[in-house]
């Protein structure tokens, strides 16, 4: 993964975009990590994995910690689904119309 600092993303914009549409650019102020830029590239789940794999080198989690994370994610993906209509019978219908 790319590193620059909040400088560099600043004065060398055009670079920074390029850069994320390969690979995910971190951006640091004073050594520490700030943000991330990664470009969707018209695949949103490649996005997302790409998100994963920073996450996790940078917060690496195991045992219980890690399992309480992925507990803690499903909830609240499970909440948002539920606030956005989203119910075991539509995903149902979903997964067979995409077979």
């Amino acid at each position: 993964m790319k590193t620059m600092t909040s400088l560099e993303a600043q004065n060398r914009f055009g670079e920074l975009i390029d850069t994320s549409q390969r690979e995910p650019v971190l951006i640091t102020r004073r050594g520490r990590p700030v943000s991330i830029v990664i470009s969707p590239g018209g695949d949103t789940r490649s996005a997302f994995l790409h998100f994963m794999k920073v996450v996790r080198e940078l917060s690496p989690l195991s045992g219980k910690a890690a399992a309480e994370a992925v507990h803690e994610f499903a909830v609240n993906t499970g909440n948002q689904a539920a606030q956005d209509g989203l119910t075991e019978d539509k995903i149902t219908a979903l997964v067979h119309a995409n077979r």
